[in-house]
């Protein structure tokens, strides 16, 4: 699959536009552990993100995520809502990495809104090791952690490394994620996997209409339509897929832009080619999900194909991707995050 080669004129900037946004000092990245179960990263000197790994929650995220220009780029709720959040889908939090059905248990969908007698059916990430926290030009946090059924029965052993790094407009995260299994493993082809974000008010896509979700096990989900004088963002992919359209398509990278304050505020998540079933599928939607899951095939090709992954007790298995959030007056051009996808390419 091509990454895309063109864009229309109102994605187009100039070479030396590319030039003077992204030619930009590196600035240092402090990592530090600020509370139990809390790490901070800040770059230039502003805060940028946190790990937050407390058993309360059903799996460690980073939340909330900011800009360079300290616009917060993820949805408040649940943890600390703002006036406007959406209140849909509780268990889409920062930025994260699970899945949907894992040896018939629903990572993804596990949060406080499950009824205590319904959670034997959802499994558990536990982290449990901090393994490396570095600051310096390029930040790394690292750490294990065990994906658990409620009886805290270990399925699969995770190692992740973030790298974070930052100039005056971009922030960037490379997620390294490695799921060794503790007893055999089967991802049973679903819909909802495996990095997720839930995106700022202002960079979801405005719908008129109500949208009602179900999810397998038939939990319904009504998100609001309506005036929405908030919503102005939309998505575009490496294939030239754009808004809705995105949904279900396959792509090297899909990015989400819209207007935040001043601004011009884009994130960006690009696949490695190295991942399983690449280029991913993208479960981008409208109303403020922002997903990868290469796992997805049976649902997003209508049953035509499907993609099962299973690794036997000891086999592992390594997901990369990078995130790129970047702020100012033009959002980030095809021909960059082409070049950019090409260069996180050859990362091992």
């Amino acid at each position: 699959m091509k990454i895309l080669k063109t864009c229309t004129l109102i994605f187009a900037v100039s070479s030396a536009a590319i030039t003077v946004t992204r030619a930009q000092k590196a600035e240092p990245v402090t990592v530090t552990q600020s509370a139990k179960n809390k790490i901070d990263i800040s770059i230039g000197g502003k805060p940028f993100t946190s790990f937050l790994y407390p058993d309360t929650l059903e799996k460690p995220v980073l939340y909330p995520i900011q800009a360079a220009n300290g616009t917060l780029v993820t949805r408040g709720f649940p943890l600390a809502t703002r006036p406007g959040d959406p209140t849909d889908h509780p268990h889409h939090i920062g930025l994260w990495f699970n899945f949907e059905n894992l040896n018939g248990l629903d990572f993804w969908n596990n949060s406080f809104a499950i009824p205590a007698d319904k959670k034997s059916g959802y499994g558990w990430i536990r982290t449990d090791k901090i393994t490396k926290v570095q600051s310096g030009n390029k930040g790394v946090l690292a750490y294990h952690a065990n994906w658990t059924n409620q009886q805290k029965q270990v399925i699969l052993e995770e190692n992740t490394r973030f790298e974070f790094s930052g100039t005056g407009d971009d922030r960037v995260i490379d997620r390294i994620t490695t799921l060794t299994a503790n007893t055999d493993a089967v991802f049973k082809d679903a819909k909802d996997g495996m990095l997720g974000l839930r995106l700022a008010h202002e960079l979801q896509i405005p719908d008129p209409a109500d949208q009602k979700f179900t999810d397998d096990k038939g939990n319904v989900t009504i998100v609001k339509g309506g005036e929405d004088k908030v919503a102005n963002g939309t998505y575009l992919t490496s294939e030239g897929k754009a808004g809705n359209d995105a949904w279900s398509t396959r792509g090297v990278w899909c990015k989400v832009y819209g207007k935040m304050g001043a601004d011009s505020v884009s994130i960006a998540i690009i696949d490695h080619p190295q991942n399983p079933n690449y280029p991913t599928f993208w479960h981008a939607r409208g109303y403020g999900l922002f997903a990868a899951n290469p796992l997805g095939e049976k649902i997003f090709t209508n049953g035509k194909s499907e993609k099962n992954l299973t690794l036997k007790k000891g086999e592992s298995v390594t997901f990369r991707y990078r995130i790129v959030v970047h702020s100012g007056k033009q959002t980030s051009s095809v021909a960059w995050l082409n070049n950019t996808a090409t260069e996180f390419g050859k990362t091992k």
